[in-house]
């Protein structure tokens, strides 16, 4: 008979307010030496990397995105009823496996390389602004602005509307946050926003097509089935969701490492070549997504144990990332080693990152281009770190200095 996973015996984690990393790898550590559950509030982290992966790749486990409103004391009703429009980002079984059959084709790597040379010329306007000061605040200066034109470019939204595109993604990513009871109003309101530019601009492309990814999904197409205006409009606004706060905080991540490894920074600078491996031990070692959520759709039983329907689980990316049955040396970043293991940072199975082939692209172009026109790069003061309970995580600030140029 398995044991209900209430009745085990488990160290329990209590987040302390205005925590900036959440839980350290030391604590990781020490509660994994204890059990391979630990209990948190709302329900139970996982810090295995097989047991992560067991869980995000079993189909009676489900995104709990959709739980957040609930979690986070919302009353609004017109804000919930929202909530519960069909999302990739929410959606399970058949419908969620009929989008990702749709647009899969329009997420290759061959589509994000197309867009490899327009995010050198991103990054390099952007350093062009910095790079003879010998120093810069990295995230207003480079992360927050790298993203927005890349994704506008990828939905072939023009120049002009940028700055729109930037200020719906800053509202519309409060749904993250812990106090995102606060925002409802302006979430809704830069969502609506969207919604209305996003469909006049689908039907121009409709009758206009484009080198671009609406132009793309709306020709998609799989046994006669494609997607409505609706489905498309819910597919810009998930890449914008997907494709820009992520990157920004990645890319901050990624530098806050490299300024503690300057030696790294030199290796990589000579060796441009070893851009991708960089690119995947930076979102190894101190990763933007440092976790999810998935709630039992019936009662499961994993190892053992009965997870009854409705239990939430954490699977900790952090762990799994640094688990050492996984990985040789976890806590040494090293962008040389090939690493045998996936690390988790944008997911796996099924709701697997959709984008994730243009976020190692923008992430790859960002470092060449940066470790060449940045060099002897160092931390200018300390980083400060967003609170743990923000969805995607990264520094909020990190003064870098470097050779001017």
């Amino acid at each position: 008979m398995p044991t209900p996973v209430a009745e085990l015996i488990v160290p329990t984690y209590e987040p302390e307010a205005g925590r900036s990393r959440g839980m350290s790898r030391d604590e990781i550590e020490a509660f994994r030496a204890q059990h391979w559950l630990v209990q948190v509030p709302f329900g139970y982290q996982l810090l295995n990397h097989d047991d992560c992966i067991a869980v995000l790749k079993d189909k009676r486990w489900h995104q709990a995105l959709r739980l957040l409103t609930t979690m986070s004391g919302i009353t609004d009703g017109e804000y919930l009823a929202r909530r519960e429009r069909t999302s990739i980002l929410t959606a399970e079984g058949d419908v969620h496996q009929r989008l990702r059959r749709l647009v899969s084709g329009a997420f290759t790597p061959r589509s994000a390389d197309r867009l490899r040379p327009f995010m050198r010329e991103v990054i390099n306007e952007l350093l062009d602004r910095v790079t003879a000061n010998g120093r810069c605040e990295l995230v207003q200066d480079i992360c927050d602005p790298y993203p927005i034109p890349i994704v506008c470019e990828l939905l072939g939204a023009p120049k002009q509307d940028w700055a729109l595109f930037s200020q719906w993604a800053t509202d519309i990513f409060r749904v993250f946050d812990a106090d995102v009871a606060n925002y409802t109003k302006q979430i809704m309101a830069a969502s609506d926003a969207m919604d209305t530019y996003v469909a006049d601009l689908i039907a121009v492309r409709r009758n206009d097509p484009q080198d671009d990814l609406l132009s793309d999904l709306i020709v998609a197409e799989e046994a006669g089935d494609t997607l409505s205006t609706d489905e498309l409009i819910m597919l810009a606004e998930a890449v914008l969701l997907a494709g820009t706060d992520t990157t920004r905080n990645q890319l901050a991540c990624a530098l806050a490492v490299f300024g503690e490894h300057p030696e790294q920074w030199a290796l990589l600078a000579e060796h441009p070549e070893l851009a991708p491996r960089a690119a995947e031990e930076s979102l190894r070692y101190l990763g933007a997504v440092r976790g999810t959520g998935r709630f039992a759709s019936q009662d499961v039983v994993y190892r053992d144990v009965l997870f009854p329907q409705g239990t939430l689980v954490f699977p900790n990316f952090v762990g799994a990332n640094t688990d050492p049955a996984h990985f040789e040396a976890p806590e040494t970043f090293d962008i040389t080693v090939q690493r045998e293991s996936t690390h988790l940072t944008l997911g796996f199975g099924l709701h697997y990152c959709l984008g994730a082939n243009l976020a190692r692209a923008e992430l790859q172009e960002a470092l060449v281009i940066m470790s060449q026109r940045m060099p002897n790069l160092r931390l200018d003061g300390e980083p400060v770190y967003k609170p743990a309970g923000v969805g995607i995580w990264g520094p909020a600030s990190l003064p870098l200095a470097f050779d001017p140029s």
